[in-house]
């Protein structure tokens, strides 16, 4: 049985993802986004120095979203974790993100956002013309991508 300390840490990790009402709920009768958040909590349990997460904000509504972006730019920010964010998304984790590694076909782009996501930078690394669109604290690539006829 786990200590009284390690289940008040699973309880709030629980209610931190929204997620208090599936703990007797079974796994299989959760949603994508559900299972998602729990998978969040799991990782969060373990107080880990390094936290790889591998699009955690897959199958998350953007509520869900900006909720697992705020508890985990909290946790780097009170306990020093380290987090390496794979995503394709990029927009719900901008805001907090202070180095980007963008990966494409063996090639890549290592540096600030500000650095990497401007067009001439993509366009090198696509090798076609790039377009980045800033707005707010969002941003839209758009990549004049061959068309296949």
């Amino acid at each position: 049985l786990p200590s009284p300390r390690r289940h008040r840490v699973v309880v709030a990790l629980l209610v931190q993802v929204d997620a208090a009402h599936l703990a007797d709920k079974p796994l299989g009768k959760m949603s994508g986004g559900e299972q998602q958040r729990l998978r969040v909590a799991q990782a969060l349990a373990s107080d880990p120095v390094v936290l790889l997460c591998d699009e955690p904000l897959l199958s998350l509504d953007p509520r869900h979203q900006a909720r697992v972006v705020e508890l985990l730019d909290r946790r780097r920010r009170l306990h020093g974790t380290s987090i390496v964010f794979v995503t394709h998304e990029i927009n719900p984790v901008l805001a907090v993100t202070d180095r980007v590694l963008y990966l494409l076909d063996g090639r890549f782009v290592l540096g600030s956002p500000d650095e990497v996501f401007r067009g001439d930078v993509l366009s090198r690394l696509y090798g076609s013309p790039v377009d980045v669109v800033r707005r707010h604290d969002r941003l839209a690539v758009l990549c004049d991508a061959p068309v296949a006829v």
